[in-house]
């Protein structure tokens, strides 16, 4: 039994249990989705409260083991069955050969399949409320939609729910703020704002990357933001793209608000004469972008309007290509170890909507495909899921909790170097065509930074620490060799925060494990005697630590990394 088919005939059983609570009721949609299924209503006023009593309409109707008769009809008697049913009536005209389910006294328009009666559906719990536009446009209606999961067995429910308990532990806008690393305000909705403490990981992570860059050999350029339509007409952006991008006159001349980096920094490329010599040209960009993005998908870092994108184009000969990619797996590989976090890559190809020819798409999907198969790499194919100007290799990395989140990408381009007449003089003299390499690590910097929070439950490893050590004093006679102390660290770089407050050190401690500090330093009469240190790291408590000898080993930690 497929799951999706349980999960489908779960949302005809909830739309079955609305009807019977909730008489004048209209029906939407109710597809299956990831972990659960979804079912969206108009004319239903309803509260989280209520969840529970449809919930225990559902479970009578489970109890009962219907059975999910198909019945197929023409188009003139499917319209008098849904007489009552706007939203059904318009999804009919599309369908050439219309079919329904019954269920009991309950009959829904429907394709199937699904499961043979309702007692098979063992794992089924109603989640959360929400509101969706019929269609997903902003222009209809909102509708009620009710979530909710289904597992083929209540263990696996039971595990979810587990999971998803301690994913509301990680969630980063709620960490974000008792962290005091962002914050999002309605008068800029979708647009993040980081707080000193969140630099503080920012900055770090970009010195990180810099440092790795540097060792590939890339160079650093930064493009204007706001640019001219017509060269947003160049690129295919304005084609392809433009219900995501933001616009505005200068001088009664529209231009656009850069959702990518590419286009200006084929301006740059152009401004110069290039030699096969200099190639692989490596050109990084670390550029703030901004993509219109309806307001009920805002998510934290996670889903933003305006983000930093860690984009970088390699522009090479067709004879580098494969080696290049391979190159750039390793280099996002490394980086991703550092953070402890595993991936899985995807590789998707030309998709409906593209620029370039088929040809030229054929051999950059099989240069793609070649570097995967000599790095012994499995992966995933997505067909018709590349960008509109090339195939694309993707990172999908996997967190603490197991959960994935699509990050890094590769995306080879024959097309756009096309269309913006990009050459470089080759061995025999003459000007050719270079083959451009898209590619992100990090991806969205605000994004990584989300998932970063989830993924390390704002515990950050003392590289990352916005304060690496809290030092508590226990007595105001402690002060004097405290304030040494802390000034010896800093001195090192090395973000320290003394707690001298007239609290016992209980409360000290619990108040900077709150705070998530790497290391506590604890100060009391005997330390100042003994000019040692108790050291708390990892839960756990070392006494008579010498000073210098704590100050050797937190300074070989931060630069490893650890």
């Amino acid at each position: 039994m497929k799951i999706d088919t349980i999960r489908h005939s779960a949302a005809h059983v909830l739309a079955y249990a609305v009807k019977k609570l909730y008489k004048n009721v209209k029906l939407g949609i109710g597809p299956a989705i990831e972990n659960g299924f979804y079912y969206d209503f108009d004319n239903l006023k309803i509260t989280e409260e209520d969840l529970e009593k449809i919930e225990k309409e559902m479970g009578k109707i489970i109890k009962e083991d219907l059975k999910f008769k198909k019945i197929k009809t023409d188009k003139k008697k499917a319209k008098e069955l849904l007489k009552n049913e706007p939203y059904k009536l318009e999804l009919l005209e599309d369908i050439k050969q219309p079919s329904f389910y019954e269920l009991g006294d309950f009959i829904d328009l429907c394709a199937g399949p699904h499961v043979s009666s309702t007692g098979k559906l063992k794992a089924v719990k109603l989640d959360r409320l929400a509101g969706a536009y019929w269609k997903g446009d902003s222009k209809n209606k909102m509708l009620t939609r009710i979530y909710g999961l289904a597992f083929e067995d209540e263990k696996e429910l039971k595990e979810f729910s587990r999971l998803k308990e301690e994913a509301e532990k990680r969630n980063h806008i709620k960490l974000g703020k008792e962290l005091d690393l962002f914050s999002m305000h309605g008068e800029g909705p979708g647009f993040p704002f980081l707080h000193a403490k969140g630099m503080v990981i920012w900055d770090e992570l970009m010195k990180y990357w810099n440092e790795e860059h540097k060792k590939e050999g890339y160079v650093q350029i930064r493009t204007p933001i706001i640019l001219k339509r017509n060269l947003w007409e160049s690129s295919g952006h304005w084609e392809h793209f433009k219900d995501n991008m933001y616009f505005i006159k200068i001088d009664n001349e529209d231009y656009a608000i850069k959702p990518m980096n590419c286009p200006g920094g084929m301006l740059v490329y152009k401004e110069r004469i290039h030699s096969y010599k200099e190639f692989p040209l490596k050109v990084a960009e670390i550029g703030l972008v901004h993509r219109h993005e309806l307001s009920g998908v805002l998510n934290g870092l996670f889903r933003v309007r305006s983000f930093f994108q860690d984009d970088a184009h390699i522009f090479c000969m067709e004879e580098q290509v494969e080696k290049e990619i391979i190159d750039l797996i390793k280099l996002i590989d490394r980086m991703y170890k550092t953070f402890n976090l595993k991936y899985h890559i995807e590789l998707s190809t030309r998709p409906k909507k593209y620029i370039g020819n088929k040809k030229v798409w054929s051999i950059a999907e099989r240069a793609l495909e070649n570097a995967l198969k000599k790095l012994k790499i499995k992966y995933q194919l997505n067909k018709g899921d590349g960008a509109f100007y090339g195939p694309k290799i993707d990172f999908h990395v996997k967190d603490s909790l197991g959960r994935t989140w699509q990050c890094g990408t590769i995306q080879l381009d024959f097309a756009m170097p096309e269309k913006f007449k990009l050459t470089y003089e080759g061995k025999d003299g003459r000007k050719h065509q270079p083959v451009m390499l898209h590619r992100t690590v990090y991806g969205s910097l605000e994004r990584f930074l989300g998932i970063l929070i989830e993924h390390y439950e704002g515990k950050f490893p003392l590289w990352l620490a916005p304060v690496q050590i809290m030092i508590l004093t226990v007595t105001d006679r402690n002060k004097k060799f405290a304030d040494g102390i802390k000034q010896r660290l800093e001195d090192e770089n090395i973000r320290v925060e003394l707690n001298d407050k007239a609290e016992t050190i209980p409360k000290k401690v619990n108040d900077a494990e709150k705070l998530k500090i790497p290391i506590i330093l604890t100060v009391g009469d005997k330390e100042v005697k003994n000019k040692s240190l108790a050291v708390r790291m990892d839960n756990k408590v070392k006494f008579g630590v010498k000073v210098d000898e704590s100050i050797k080993e937190i300074k070989n930690k931060i630069e490893k990394r650890c």
